[in-house]
């Protein structure tokens, strides 16, 4: 009987591991993006280092008000985790953060 519980646990964990869907090459790159700025966030720029450009803007037609947070996932399916961060803001303002490793960091705030 001890045997058995123990093959059900295993497969238990092994099943709720798998449910966590990982990104290409098995990494999180979700990251928890914090604007305590005073001023509205509205552009988002995530680019692989290896990139000589700014990658399209992830907001899209969205914002980010002072004061929220937002979740993004920063795969752009290459398996890299270096990736240069840009926000700008409604006031003219831009902050870049340089070599930020999406797969060991989980949030950038700015404020």
């Amino acid at each position: 009987m001890k045997l058995f519980t123990f093959l059900a646990a295993s497969a238990l964990l092994l099943l709720s591991a798998c449910m966590e869907a990982p990104t290409s090459g098995g990494q999180n790159r979700m990251v928890t993006i914090g604007n305590y700025t005073g001023v509205t966030m509205t552009h988002f720029h995530a680019s692989n280092t290896s990139r000589s450009d700014w990658e399209e803007d992830i907001f899209g037609n969205s914002v980010l008000r002072s004061g929220n947070t937002v979740n993004v996932n920063i795969d752009d399916g290459s398996g890299a985790c270096m990736f240069d961060l840009r926000a700008r803001f409604a006031d003219g303002d831009v902050v870049i953060r340089n070599n930020f490793n999406v797969c060991r960091e989980s949030s950038w705030v700015i404020s």
